[in-house]
């Protein structure tokens, strides 16, 4: 019987630390078999990114204002998804919302100046944008305006990722997009992947682990992106109704099937005040760690994950 060990393949996407950790032989066939998940994550990456001219999401950037573009299938269902968070949020999560990024620096710790949200705030809303599925046709009905899909891209990666390994025939492993993890089966023994949850504000301590086998969990925080003034928080995750950041949790993980939804709960969920994100987070039906902004700890959990039917 061949023996199988585990081999992490690791690169660099989507400004995150990612890893391909598979079950093999021996590490040449792992690396072999990350790459066209890699890959994967790459085209994503390219193909959304709104710092390339040659990209899906900068030709709809510039038609802003004038005629409407046809995009691809794949693109028509990211809109799609991006449609109903929008309505799930209330319009706190929102698509065009990456214009807000013009007034907020998280890196220079720019703080908006006064008046700024203001003039911004009239380039966001789902709402006014004309998308139209059938024909998938989508206009930008304002000059100026922007969609950005960071929100979605790196757990819509994730599940791409997973997809091409299974359809590679992998069944043990999982991708791990900056702390964004999908499965892949359990390990050959039967036992589970054991993925950890960094602590919000201790950064040498985990939080707590899962257990992972086909599912995915994916994490929200106040902690990678931000900056303190006066001894106020301000984190990268903005309220596109306001501009202004999420103020209410620390963290909240949250398991799913797939990467998307996990990611979309968590996000929405730390936009909430805490009473509205648990309930949120209980009519989803989904596990959760979550750290509110007091520090206490909330949690709804069922056991492991299960391979989907």
């Amino acid at each position: 019987m061949q023996s199988f060990s585990e081999f992490g393949v690791e690169f660099g996407a989507m400004a995150s630390r990612c890893e391909v950790r598979l079950c093999a032989p021996d590490e040449a066939t792992a690396r072999s078999g990350a790459a066209p998940a890699a890959a994967e994550v790459t085209r994503i990456e390219q193909k959304y990114s709104r710092y390339r001219d040659d990209s899906v999401t900068a030709r709809i950037n510039r038609s802003a204002g004038g005629d409407a573009v046809i995009v691809d299938d794949e693109t028509a269902a990211l809109l799609d998804f991006a449609a109903t968070l929008h309505a799930q949020s209330e319009g706190r999560f929102d698509l065009s919302s990456g214009v807000l990024r013009r007034a907020w620096d998280f890196t220079r710790r720019r703080f908006p100046a006064p008046g700024e949200l203001s003039v911004l705030l009239p380039l966001v809303g789902w709402q006014n944008i004309e998308w139209h599925a059938k024909d998938r046709r989508l206009r930008l009905p304002v000059a100026g305006m922007e969609i950005d899909f960071g929100g979605i891209g790196k757990e819509y990666a994730a599940d791409r990722a997973a997809n091409v390994l299974r359809e590679a025939g992998v069944r043990s492993g999982y991708v791990n997009l900056g702390g964004d993890v999908r499965g892949v089966g359990g390990r050959p023994d039967g036992t589970l992947w054991k993925i950890g949850i960094q602590h919000p504000r201790q950064t040498d301590r985990l939080l707590d682990t899962v257990d992972l086998l086909d599912g995915a969990i994916a994490t929200s925080g106040d902690y990678e992106r931000f900056f303190e003034i006066d001894g106020r928080r301000y984190c990268h995750i903005l309220d596109a109704r306001t501009g202004w950041p999420a103020a209410h949790w620390q963290s909240i993980s949250v398991l799913a099937p797939a990467c998307v939804a996990a990611g979309a709960c968590s996000t929405i969920a730390m936009l909430l005040p805490v009473a509205d994100a648990l309930a949120f987070l209980r009519e989803q039906g989904v596990e959760y760690l979550a750290v509110a902004a007091d520090g206490t700890l909330y949690r709804a959990e069922s056991g492991i994950l299960h391979p989907e039917s």
